[in-house]
C-alpha cells in the first residue's frame, strides 16, 4: 500500500476498444487530477492508443484475447493466454502494489482483475451498459464495489448492490455541456445529426442520407451533419452532391462538442458513450441500435431511454427511407415533443460521472476492503 494515507497508488484496466479506454482514461485523469499515481493497464491494441489521447502517466500492456462463447480450440488458446497474462500481470502488480484496481470491464480487465484477486487488493468494477457483460457477470461478486451506468442494469444483476455513477466522459466534453441549454437554438435552420459509427453503420448512413436529400427536395429548410465512419465517407458525400444538397460530411468529428450543441436531432446508435453524451448535451435522439451488438445490448440501452421518455426508437429491420423522411418533417414541425425530449434527456444526468466513479475508487482503496467467497 502506498505509504502517504491522502495519495493513492490506484490502477485502471480499461484496454480492448474505444468505449472502455475513454470512460477509464476519463476517471483515470480525475484520479490524476487528485494528486494520486495512477497507472493504465491496456492490451496494447491501435484503436487504445488513438483513444488514450495524450495521456501523460505509466501505460502497462497485457495481451489478452476474448474468449468464444462456446467450447472450442479457441476458446482454450484464449484460456491458456489469459492464464500467462494474469500471471504477468501478478507479477508486475506485486511490484507496484496499488492500493486498488478500478477495470471498466471486457475481456482485457479480467487479467488484471485475476492478479488483484491473487494479491487480496480491492477491486471497483464499471459496467457501462444496461446489460452487464460476461465479464462484469463473472467478476462482480468479490468486487469491492460494482458501478453502473443505467439504473436499468440492477434488473440484471440481482443480489449485487450497484452504485449509480452514470458513464464517465471526456473531461473537456463534459465541460462544454455545462452551459448548454437546447432551448437557446436557433430555429430557423433544423440541424440534423446523423452518427453512423466506425462499424455496422452502412444501412443507416444509406437511409438517413436517402431521406435527408428527400426532405431537402420538397424544400424543407435542413443543415445536415453526417459523420459516416471512414467506409462510407465517399459515397456519403457524393450522394449529398449529386442531389445538391449542402451536408457536412465527415467520417469522425474530434469536436463532438460543436456537433452536439448545433444539433436539433441526432439519428445515431445507442452505445453506452454515446447515450451519455447525449444525455449531458440535452439532445433528442432517434436510437437505431446496431442489430448483431453483443446479447444485443444497444436495443437494451435504447429502450431504457426511450421508457424515460428521453429518445425515441426504432430497430434497423423498421427503418426506411420514407419512414424517417415522415419522423424528421414531424419533429420539424412539432418543436415541442422535441424539447420534452431533451427534458428528459437532461433529466438523466447529474454531475461529472468521471467524478463519481473517481469517489468511489477512492473509498474503497481507503477501505482497503476485498470481498471473498
Amino acid at each position: 500500500m502506498s505509504g502517504n494515507s491522502s495519495s493513492l497508488k490506484l490502477a485502471v484496466a480499461c484496454g480492448g476498444t474505444g468505449g472502455h479506454v475513454i470512460p477509464g482514461v476519463a476517471t483515470a485523469t480525475v484520479l490524476r487530477d487528485r494528486g494520486h499515481a495512477v497507472s493504465l493497464w491496456m492490451t496494447g491494441k491501435d484503436v487504445e492508443t488513438r483513444a488514450m489521447g495524450d495521456w501523460p502517466g505509466e501505460i502497462h500492456s497485457v495481451p489478452a484475447l476474448g474468449f468464444p462463447s462456446s467450447l472450442s480450440i479457441q476458446a482454450l488458446k484464449a484460456a491458456y493466454k489469459m492464464w500467462r497474462a494474469s500471471r504477468m500481470c501478478r507479477t508486475m502488480m506485486a511490484k507496484e502494489q496499488p492500493d486498488a484496481l478500478l477495470a471498466m470491464g471486457s475481456y482485457a480487465s479480467s487479467a488484471p482483475v485475476f492478479a488483484a484477486r491473487g494479491l487480496h487488493l480491492p477491486y471497483v468494477l464499471h459496467e457501462a451498459n444496461v446489460i452487464p457483460g460476461r465479464a462484469i457477470s463473472f467478476l462482480a461478486k468479490r468486487a469491492a464495489a460494482v458501478a453502473c451506468s443505467f439504473e436499468e442494469t440492477r434488473h440484471y444483476m440481482p443480489g449485487i448492490d450497484l452504485v449509480m455513477t452514470g458513464m464517465p466522459l471526456r473531461h473537456a466534453l463534459h465541460d462544454a455541456s455545462a452551459d448548454h441549454v437546447y432551448a437557446d437554438r436557433n430555429r430557423d435552420l433544423f440541424t440534423v445529426l446523423v452518427m453512423g459509427g466506425s462499424g455496422g453503420a452502412h444501412a443507416l448512413n444509406n437511409i438517413a442520407s436517402e431521406a435527408l436529400c428527400a426532405l431537402v427536395k420538397e424544400g424543407y429548410m435542413i443543415h445536415i451533419a453526417h459523420l459516416t465512419g471512414t467506409a462510407d465517407e465517399t459515397w456519403v458525400r457524393e450522394r449529398y452532391q449529386a442531389a445538391g444538397v449542402q451536408a457536412e460530411v465527415r467520417a469522425f468529428d474530434t469536436d463532438m462538442a460543436r456537433q452536439y450543441r448545433t444539433a436539433d436531432l441526432a439519428i445515431c446508435r445507442a452505445g453506452a458513450s454515446t447515450c451519455a453524451e447525449l444525455s449531458v448535451f440535452a439532445l433528442p435522439a432517434l436510437l437505431v441500435p446496431y442489430p448483431y451488438a453483443s446479447r444485443d445490448h444497444q436495443t437494451i440501452n435504447a429502450r431504457a431511454l426511450e421508457k424515460s421518455g428521453a429518445a425515441d426508437v426504432v430497430p434497423e429491420s423498421d427503418l426506411s427511407a420514407d419512414w424517417l423522411k415522415a419522423y424528421i418533417a414531424e419533429c420539424i414541425k412539432n418543436p415541442r415533443r422535441l424539447a420534452r425530449l431533451s427534458a428528459s434527456m437532461k433529466a438523466r444526468t447529474a454531475g461529472s460521472s468521471a467524478e463519481r466513479l473517481a469517489d468511489l475508487v477512492e473509498h474503497c482503496a481507503r477501505q482497503g476492503t476485498h470481498r471473498h467467497d
